[in-house]
């Protein structure tokens, strides 16, 4: 009996040494390229226990070790509070576009109305327009509003991106029309449809919008710097580590200590939908 299973069972090959010698040196190379581009990231918290004149050396091990560069970033220069100011923008921000980009892209994938096509390709078409095209008119109009050196500025600008609403378009393409006609026949409406049903069924491109847009609007600089800078109480992370380099000193244990712990936020929300992103990427991408 056991020669006949012996028998039945497949035979499978071994690798020859010359395949597993080959897989070995490429996992080395690529653990080795890997190494190379974690250095950096490495040396930057090494620097952030280290003193200003040991922060000048090369060297990963400091000397001596200190943790006074993290207590001077939090309490000397008020960094919680810039902390928490590009937290609340990024999260407004990010919802604002959750949820005008999904209703407008939900009005350019499913409803039809004069123009729509032409209006969509306009839309795209300021995807085109750089920032610094833009800054001198958008200046003037909120210098008008008496919105420089507010948030409400700064929010009004990027209530809704183009990017976005291209993005939650192609997206509700790829949803079968069976759940709006389903929706249509209990009554609900255009709204209704989109709140109830598409909104909840778009959840993988709303993670992957979530991670997107909360990246750009943390790290963004060009906005903030031109809003904000007579005004240090709605300074965001980036204006503040930009203030520790000054014209005869930089401080760079400061320096990387903010910027590790500006990198925290943006870990933990990519670590909380990362499972949505990819799907959401590629889905969004299927269909035009």
């Amino acid at each position: 009996m056991t020669a006949q299973t012996a028998d039945a069972e497949p035979y499978i090959p071994r690798r020859a040494r010359s395949d597993v010698a080959r897989r070995a040196l490429l996992y080395a190379l690529m653990a080795g390229i890997a190494a190379v581009f974690f250095v950096p990231f490495i040396w930057t918290v090494s620097t952030s226990f280290k003193t200003i004149p040991d922060s000048v050396n090369f060297t990963l091990i400091p000397h001596p070790w200190t943790t006074a560069a993290w207590h001077t970033i939090w309490r000397q220069y008020d960094f919680e509070l810039y902390f928490k100011n590009s937290f609340f923008l990024a999260a407004v921000i990010v919802a604002c576009n959750i949820f005008l980009g999904g209703l407008g892209g939900y009005a350019f994938a499913r409803l039809r109305f004069p123009g729509r096509d032409l209006l969509f390709l306009l839309v795209l078409g300021t995807i085109m327009v750089p920032d610094q095209l833009r800054l001198i008119p958008i200046y003037v109009m909120l210098t008008n509003w008496h919105l420089i050196e507010n948030f409400d500025g700064y929010i009004l600008i990027n209530l809704v991106t183009a990017t976005n609403l291209f993005f939650m378009r192609q997206y509700f393409l790829t949803i079968p029309r069976d759940f709006e006609e389903a929706a249509k026949l209990d009554g609900a409406g255009h709204f209704k449809t989109f709140w109830r049903v598409m909104l909840p069924l778009a959840l993988p491109a709303i993670g992957a919008l979530t991670i997107l847009q909360f990246q750009g609007t943390w790290n963004d600089f060009f906005w903030p710097v031109v809003l904000f800078s007579g005004n240090t109480s709605h300074y965001t992370v980036q204006l503040a580590l930009q203030n520790l380099h000054t014209e005869y000193t930089t401080l760079w244990p400061e320096i990387t200590a903010g910027s590790i712990i500006a990198i925290v936020p943006v870990l933990v929300v990519f670590l909380a939908f990362q499972r949505f992103f990819v799907s959401g990427a590629v889905t969004a991408g299927v269909k035009g």
